[in-house]
């Protein structure tokens, strides 16, 4: 009797044995703090994905809509060719972009576009849409390439438009100022015009320099100057995306 009781208690001492061993796994692994991500797996969550909401397409999308179609035509003020862009230096985009975005270049459409960007966004698009007219084959005059009749010769005298657009109208003495050789005469004749309408908020540029040249003219003297300078080469031009061609 004593044998069996003994043999008894030594089954029941084991079997309390098996069964917290086989619980203590379990309540470890159910206690212990969830490792953390190695340090290569934070810095590849924190990394926006390649071709996101940054990417230069994303950045320039809202301008090739635009002016990467060639002939596209604005409507606002009045009809005219927006201005070709691809080939004009990046200093004078982001002026333009900056003046956009704080209103002293009034534009409905271009303040919406203008207004969301960032300093570096502005410098990105504005690289980018410099780099689109880099050409090492091609080299323009150093002087206009077709000389202006007797009227247009006055009025370019008058305005001084060398001083600061270049001899060749295509290489101006600061990069903050445009290119203007080969740009659509019709969006000249806009621009000019804009110089010379104070207190509107919708139409307008701010710009005391060029608000006093524009202000001298008659609007079909502005057209006159705004046909020859169109007429000139130019490296400036409308670069379509894939899609557009």
């Amino acid at each position: 009797m004593n044998k069996l009781l003994t043999t008894l208690f030594a089954l029941a001492v084991a079997s309390v044995t098996s069964l917290a061993q086989a619980q203590a796994p379990v309540a470890a692994t159910a206690q212990a703090p969830a490792s953390a991500p190695a340090p290569d797996q934070r810095k590849a969550a924190a990394a926006p994905a390649r071709g996101g909401a940054k990417s230069i397409e994303a950045k320039v999308a809202a301008c090739v809509g635009c002016h990467g179609i060639k002939g596209y035509q604005a409507s606002f003020p009045e009809v005219y060719k927006v201005p070709k862009i691809a080939g004009q230096s990046a200093k004078y985009i982001v002026s333009a972009l900056t003046e956009y975005k704080q209103g002293s270049r009034r534009h409905p459409t271009m303040r919406s576009v203008a207004t969301p960007l960032t300093d570096r966004d502005m410098a990105d698009i504005g690289a980018y849409f410099e780099s689109l007219g880099k050409d090492p084959d091609f080299n323009l005059p150093a002087t206009a390439d077709k000389a202006p009749d007797a009227q247009v010769a006055a009025l370019l005298q008058k305005a001084a438009c060398v001083s600061c657009h270049g001899a060749n109208f295509a290489k101006p003495i600061d990069p903050s100022y445009p290119k203007i050789a080969g740009q659509h005469a019709d969006y000249l004749f806009v621009a000019l015009k804009a110089y010379k309408t104070d207190n509107n908020p919708s139409v307008g540029r701010s710009n005391g320099v060029m608000g006093a040249i524009a202000k001298q003219f008659s609007n079909a003297e502005l057209k006159a100057l705004a046909g020859y300078v169109s007429s000139l080469e130019g490296d400036l031009k409308t670069v379509p995306e894939d899609k557009f061609r």
